[in-house]
């Protein structure tokens, strides 16, 4: 990011906040960071050097710049709330006058229906790792952990050891925002994690960490050695389905509301801030329920022998 005129030290103070107050994590605040160079330099083509002169016209023009540049509506989206965000706080800080974001909305976006696991396709991803192994071991308990308490794979890699509360069958998890939250685990979960606990100091060798998940060298793991071994579980056990890690939070969302859970009680564990962001997986239920009413009521519309 270059230096010069001020907009870019707005940036890097409003980069800085959002570490050091919000605690946003890294992936978030590069985002960010991208989505205002990319802003940045639409003004300087547009010849302006102060943000103080960015208005309501500016930032309509720069949205029909996006929609040119063919990104899509989600896309759009996002790049206003970064928008939102720093204009928001350029004016707690009195650093421009007005907020013209105040007056931007969003554009209508397709809401996509979270991709989810049927019963047994779960099971046959959850059974599929070797547990004679010490890594097969490992990673049964880390696709258990993703489908038994929904948690996200950022939170499931903070965990450590004194995190797990056993006689409760609870874990302390850090959720968006650094908030912390309890995400519950059942009988089958906890059989596959004193499992796991028993053979993780052969994981360690000469490595001395207290987080839970290691990897082969005694590391702990990070987000992209789950996508790894989810992926990995899926080439070597052939299954014909995809599975990215969140799909076993959708899945977990899901299956406990097919199950009769409250939409509250859903929202607490998943560590939704609004009810509405939970509300997605309702339609998600309600699909399925769909589904499986088309598929075996006789009186439904399938055709029959």
């Amino acid at each position: 990011m270059k230096d010069g005129d001020g907009m870019e030290i707005y940036v890097k103070q409003f980069l800085l906040y959002i570490k050091e107050q919000k605690k946003y994590s890294k992936y978030t605040i590069v985002g960010y960071q991208k989505d205002l160079e990319l802003f940045l330099s639409f003004l300087r083509n547009e010849g302006i050097s102060k943000l103080s002169n960015c208005n309501y016209e500016i930032l309509r023009k720069y949205l029909l710049f996006l929609h040119n540049q063919a990104y899509q509506n989600k896309t759009i989206c996002r790049h206003i709330s970064t928008l939102r965000s720093f204009f928001k706080f350029l004016k707690s800080r009195q650093l421009v006058e007005d907020n013209p974001m105040l007056l931007i909305s969003n554009p209508k976006v397709e809401k996509k229906l979270p991709k989810f696991l049927y019963y047994q396709d779960l099971e046959k991803l959850l059974d599929s790792p070797d547990s004679s192994t010490f890594l097969g071991i490992r990673d049964r308990l880390l696709l258990e952990l993703l489908y038994s308490t929904g948690v996200r794979v950022s939170e499931l890699i903070s965990i450590k050891i004194d995190d797990i509360k056993k006689k409760e069958q609870k874990i302390y998890v850090m959720g968006k925002g650094n908030k912390e939250r309890i995400v519950l685990y059942g009988k089958i979960c906890k059989k596959k994690l004193e499992q796991y606990l028993d053979v993780r100091d052969k994981f360690l060798k000469n490595n001395n960490t207290d987080f839970l998940f290691l990897d082969f060298r005694g590391n702990p793991l990070t987000t992209q050695g789950v996508r790894y071994i989810i992926n990995q579980v899926i080439k070597k056990n052939a299954l014909s389905f995809h599975v990215h890690p969140h799909m076993l939070r959708h899945t977990f969302a899901t299956h406990l509301l097919n199950e009769g859970a409250d939409l509250k009680t859903v929202q607490e564990l998943l560590g939704h801030e609004n009810l509405e962001t939970t509300g997605i997986y309702t339609h998600v239920s309600n699909e399925g329920l769909r589904k499986s009413y088309l598929e075996h009521h006789p009186r439904a519309g399938k055709s029959r022998k």
